[in-house]
């Protein structure tokens, strides 16, 4: 076998079965393997306008924690670490006054 053929032969195949304007699509993603992703950066709101956490600001807790009461994490509020362990504590100190519910029913 040439090396003609075999470069033709290995261009043409498609190892996963689809294709998409000639481009390999990843079948995990759906995307082509060159596709890049974008997405907003989440950024610190306590940072950016300079907040401060306090636990008997209700209004302010109440963004990072869920319908039933639980804390959202960093990765969905886009909060960094160091305000993250605020918000956390701020709203366990609420919870021990009873601003905020432990579990809402």
């Amino acid at each position: 076998m040439s090396d003609d053929k075999y470069m033709d032969d290995r261009h043409s195949r498609n190892d996963r079965g689809m294709e998409m304007d000639g481009q390999d699509i990843d079948e995990r993603t759906g995307r082509g393997k060159n596709a890049k992703v974008f997405f907003k950066k989440k950024v610190c709101k306590f940072c950016i306008q300079k907040l401060k956490i306090d636990y008997k600001d209700t209004d302010t807790l109440r963004r990072f924690i869920t319908e039933r009461g639980k804390i959202l994490p960093r990765r969905i509020t886009g909060t960094c670490a160091k305000h993250q362990r605020a918000v956390a504590l701020a709203v366990k100190h609420a919870r021990s006054i009873a601003l905020f519910p432990y579990v809402a029913g």
